[in-house]
């Protein structure tokens, strides 16, 4: 928990993760939803929400499979037309889920696949915020993770104001802090 209070990334942490049990566990039984009783046998597969399987593997309890997002058949998807890959259905928080299971897990791919996604999806990111009108640019913000989406709104914001200040906007913006009169000094 890098961010305590950081919703995002107490989100990112909630995403599921596949799991296989390493040891029986009593009164756990809920962990798994195909068990009949309150316990987890040795060898069961469950889905677990990211921050208790990083606990439960620290503990030895737990080994942490590679999600479906990061599996081959999406690193083939993203090689072949990055931009197109509709990365929020499969992870909401990609690119962050990637760089907290990649030590983890010990797939040291990861760290590389992550880069050229990105690298590749940033072009297309920067490229639409830049070009395409408000009913266009929904439909693309269907694909983007909540990192590419904060990335895309920065750069429409950022257009809008360079846009007014290039148009005739106030040139010069007065600080709050020296609209203040200072005490004379006595």
């Amino acid at each position: 928990m890098a961010r305590y209070y950081d919703i995002d990334d107490i989100l990112a942490e909630e995403e599921m993760i596949p799991v296989i049990f390493q040891k029986s566990a009593t009164g756990v039984g809920l962990l798994d939803p195909g068990s009949e009783t309150n316990n987890v046998e040795q060898g069961a597969k469950v889905e677990l929400p990211f921050w208790l399987a990083q606990e439960l593997h620290a503990r030895h309890a737990v080994t942490i499979s590679i999600p479906p997002c990061f599996n081959q058949m999406t690193r083939k998807e993203i090689q072949a037309d990055a931009a197109s890959v509709d990365l929020r259905s499969r992870c909401s928080y990609f690119y962050e889920l990637g760089c907290k299971i990649a030590p983890v897990v010990g797939d040291r791919t990861i760290g590389s696949f992550l880069l050229y996604a990105f690298t590749n999806r940033y072009k297309e990111v920067l490229s639409k915020a830049y070009t395409t009108a408000s009913a266009v640019s929904s439909k693309h913000l269907t694909l983007l993770t909540k990192e590419e989406s904060h990335l895309y709104e920065s750069v429409r914001s950022s257009m809008g104001a360079f846009k007014k200040w290039r148009m005739g906007g106030s040139r010069f913006e007065t600080a709050a802090i020296l609209g203040r009169k200072r005490k004379p000094v006595e």
